[in-house]
């Protein structure tokens, strides 16, 4: 005898919080993206910062349905604000005006020298690295900011 078993869903109830986090760089802008859930943070590309920007994070946004972002938050090891972050609020102001969805702040305090793991740690001890031995890590300073950013969220 076989018997049929049936599963029924409402998914209308299930909401997907997918999450894009930026590393903001005058050059390049290392971008991450979170799970479906919003529990975890993973590197997605890095992107040059030029007049396309905007543009680029736009369609990402589209393309991955992303429902919020997260913008590292850059400042020094007094907590004053690099002088980068002036820059940084402008992106962020104009992607809530152009995106319509909500823009967050996390704090990004070494998160590159974090990414970069080894190269990073000899460049915070002072050792100078050469530029072009250091493996870019925006993508993955992204994942970091964002990751604190969800970790907050989730109570983690």
């Amino acid at each position: 005898m076989v018997s049929e078993i049936s599963f029924s869903c409402n998914c209308d109830n299930i909401k997907i919080m997918r999450y894009l986090g930026i590393d903001y760089g005058s050059k390049r802008v290392g971008l991450s993206l979170s799970d479906e859930d919003g529990m975890m943070a993973f590197p997605y590309k890095i992107i040059k910062n030029d007049l396309d920007l905007v543009d680029n994070i736009h369609n990402i946004c589209g393309k991955e349905e992303v429902s919020a972002i997260v913008v590292g938050e850059s400042t020094d090891i007094s907590g004053a604000p690099n002088k980068i972050m002036g820059s940084i609020e402008d992106i962020k102001k104009t992607l809530e005006i152009e995106l319509d969805i909500p823009v967050y702040y996390e704090k990004e305090f070494m998160t590159t020298i974090e990414a970069r793991g080894r190269e990073g740690k000899k460049v915070n001890n002072a050792k100078k690295v050469a530029k072009k031995k250091q493996v870019p890590a925006d993508a993955s300073a992204a994942a970091l900011i964002l990751q604190r950013f969800l970790d907050k969220k989730n109570n983690n």
